[in-house]
């Protein structure tokens, strides 16, 4: 499984940057406007407009393989099988600590500081 995923994921590298390269080396709408100056490409390899009809068709080709080469991945990865659980599966249970009581003051010692507290709050006249 991992071999067939890092092979589509090298294929999809690729044609990726191939289709960068490609949408480079076309040429835009404006280049038509430099033909007529002087710069036309009438004697290139593919004819008049053989390039930019071949380079277009490579692109479309290859959009198609990115396309399904990234559908094919993400398929890859949602069907992945699953070899163990989620991190907490790996922690070991501990014992439970034990309580211990807190040790509690006499009723007479919070009576004491109940006075004190409200001496402390009255207001001098």
């Amino acid at each position: 499984m991992d071999f067939w995923f890092a092979l589509v994921l090298v294929v999809d590298v690729i044609v990726a940057l191939c289709i960068i390269g490609l949408v480079l080396l076309q040429h835009g709408k404006g280049a038509d406007v430099g033909a007529a100056f002087g710069s036309g490409a009438s004697g290139s390899l593919f004819g008049a407009s053989g390039s930019a009809n071949f380079l277009s068709r490579t692109t479309a080709a290859l959009a198609v393989v990115f396309f399904l080469t990234t559908f094919v991945l993400a398929y890859l990865v949602t069907h992945k099988p699953r070899v163990g659980g989620g991190v907490m599966d790996t922690v070991k249970e501990q014992p439970a600590l034990q309580q211990v009581p807190l040790p509690q003051a006499a009723p007479d010692a919070a009576k004491a500081s109940d006075a004190a507290k409200s001496k402390a709050n009255e207001v001098p006249k």
